[in-house]
């Protein structure tokens, strides 16, 4: 199989480059090269463009724990800037975590997509992207988020969890109070990087549900219970997601969760290969540019974001 790597160490995206080092060429963080794309994430145009628009209070857009419009207030932001590898420690980052945590955490642990973090606007997909990204950014071993993982593992276990949108198994209030593939899947990438001190056997066992959940039905077709269509968008891949998922993503979580060779999975690994182009690329299916504060990369053309997390799903799979 053709490999782009070349392509995807490219300088002009950090980004990219730095997780290509990384899981790709399996670098670890005291190399010389990985961290200087690391330094060179923060001189980006997305993250630029990002803090750019940020208000000295440490919000963006809104004040409060604002969620629309979608996608430029303080809720998307630091998830862009996880998502794009910002480690933070940069003061402008570390405001807007912090604003969003005083905001956005309702009294349970979870986080709120509603004004004064109000408990039945907390719902899987909201919480967990941000829980992850919090984590992704500095937060490991800070206490709310101890909170806010411990209010998701309630919830997927049908405990109390005090939040009318959020039921056991990934039941949603935004998906007719049906289970959610998309919430399951960003819960997913949470308790697959669950920091070490916060482990137990309560949240192996959330892990080993979340898994089966979502490996209870083909992820190449997507039919979980449900009285509606399938979402399109879930065989679209794009980058970044924010509260949609797709078959790419899921299969990623999947393999960090350690299933990277269960024979469920065969199917949307296959599903996958079968998007590559003939230059051993991906192209981008799906794009929020024009809804935030800075594009990222062009729809309908070949996407380093993309074209990272393929191959990083086929040499977990052993498919490279």
């Amino acid at each position: 199989m053709k490999i782009p790597l070349a392509w995807l160490l490219e300088k002009d995206n950090p980004s990219v480059r730095y997780f290509a080092l990384k899981y790709l060429l399996d670098r670890s963080d005291d190399d010389a090269d990985v961290q200087v794309a690391r330094r060179a994430i923060m001189r980006s145009e997305p993250i630029k463009k990002i803090l750019a628009a940020q208000a000295p209070e440490g919000y963006w857009a809104k004040p409060g724990s604002a969620y629309w419009p979608s996608y430029r207030p303080t809720t998307w932001q630091v998830l862009f800037l996880a998502e794009l590898g910002e480690n933070g420690r940069n003061r402008q980052v570390r405001r807007g975590c912090e604003y969003l945590l005083k905001h956005a955490q309702a009294i349970h642990g979870g986080l709120s997509i509603l004004p004064k973090a109000a408990p039945r606007g907390v719902m899987y997909c909201h919480t967990a992207n941000l829980t992850w990204a919090l984590i992704a950014l500095g937060y490991d071993d800070d206490e709310r988020i101890g909170r806010a993982i411990d209010w998701l593992v309630s919830a997927i276990l049908g405990e109390d969890c005090a939040s009318s949108t959020s039921g056991p198994g990934f039941c949603c209030a935004a998906n007719n109070r049906q289970p959610c593939a998309w919430g399951a899947v960003k819960a997913l990438r949470v308790l697959a990087n669950v920091p070490p001190h916060w482990q137990s056997k309560r949240i192996k066992k959330t892990t080993d549900m979340t898994v089966e959940f979502l490996l209870s039905r083909d992820l190449a077709k997507a039919d979980y219970p449900y009285t509606e269509r399938v979402n399109g968008s879930w065989f679209k891949f794009g980058f970044p997601l924010s509260y949609t998922s797709d078959v790419l993503e899921a299969s990623l979580a999947l393999c960090e969760a350690g299933h990277a060779h269960d024979p469920r999975l065969k199917n949307a690994i296959d599903l996958v290969l079968a998007k590559r182009e003939a230059d051993g690329r991906w192209v981008m299916q799906r794009s929020l540019n024009g809804k935030m504060w800075a594009d990222i990369e062009t729809k309908g053309q070949p996407s380093k974001w993309v074209t990272l997390r393929a191959l990083r799903v086929l040499k977990a799979a052993g498919r490279l």
